[in-house]
């Protein structure tokens, strides 16, 4: 059969109707595709979007606590944040806020530093100073190491709800993180733990395992020779009243002699 405004028969008609609309349909999204007005704002989308989420995981993402970083950031990353507390004087808390300023902390409504206990519960990375070690507080039923109260009070006046970077080496059995510590004081990047050094209110760090100093031990043991050299902080002379207190008049005792006085005498306690 013939159709009358064609002309074609049956069988032409149906070939048509099958393969003419399929060939056109396969042909045009081909060519769509490959059309440079479409394949390069495809492809410009899908790097930048990739760009973009990489970026906030590395640079943007904010980290609560320890339990979020990750063992890949330990001696390959820093993290920004602002000091909430100070606990003793070689250890503090840093709420995180990655990109500072200029990713909105402090002046965006919803990037904002809490300022209750139970907002920083659990918000904020308990910081461990790298290679040095403060003289002791008292605690555990021990007494206060002389200029312990000196020290805590230095670092609370230098860094308490200051902006710091810290170089994270590790996370230790109190989980805490160990890290080298800078501020900024009048635009010099400060290190905290070589100030502490400098000052005499820190011995450096000297347990048998566990040791952080970066590239810089040889620059702390130098500024803990020259402290105690000019005698200063915990290296200085005992008082009239230090010597009534039986402090001795030779050399101070460091914090790891401290604690290992302390440990010996528990133990001998427990043995008897």
């Amino acid at each position: 059969m013939r159709w009358p405004w064609t002309g074609a028969d049956d069988d032409e008609q149906s070939d048509r109707l099958a393969s003419g609309p399929k060939s056109i349909r396969t042909t045009d999204w081909a060519h769509a595709l490959t059309e440079p007005r479409t394949l390069i704002p495809s492809v410009a989308l899908t790097i930048t979007t990739i760009a973009g989420v990489r970026l906030y995981k590395s640079y943007l993402r904010r980290i609560p606590n320890v339990n979020h970083i990750k063992p890949g950031y330990f001696r390959r990353r820093s993290l920004f944040g602002r000091v909430t507390s100070v606990g003793d004087a070689d250890n503090f808390r840093i709420f995180h806020i990655p990109g500072g300023r200029l990713a909105g902390w402090g002046w965006l409504p919803w990037k904002s530093i809490p300022t209750t206990r139970d907002g920083l519960a659990k918000n904020t990375i308990h910081v461990r100073i790298a290679g040095v070690d403060a003289p002791e507080l008292a605690h555990w039923g021990r007494e206060a190491q002389p200029h312990s109260k000196e020290a805590l009070d230095w670092l609370t006046n230098y860094i308490l709800n200051k902006h710091v970077r810290v170089y994270i080496y590790k996370r230790d059995q109190y989980d805490r993180v160990v890290a080298q510590v800078f501020v900024r004081k009048w635009l010099l990047k400060k290190d905290v733990g070589l100030e502490m050094l400098k000052t005499g209110l820190a011995a450096v760090y000297e347990a048998k395992t566990g040791s952080e100093f970066g590239d810089f031990e040889q620059r702390y043991r130098d500024a803990e020779k020259k402290a105690k050299e000019q005698q200063v902080g915990m290296w200085a002379k005992p008082t009239l009243l230090g010597r009534l207190r039986g402090e001795s008049t030779n050399s101070a005792e460091s914090p790891r002699e401290y604690k290992n006085r302390h440990t010996a005498a528990d133990k001998q306690k427990k043995a008897s």
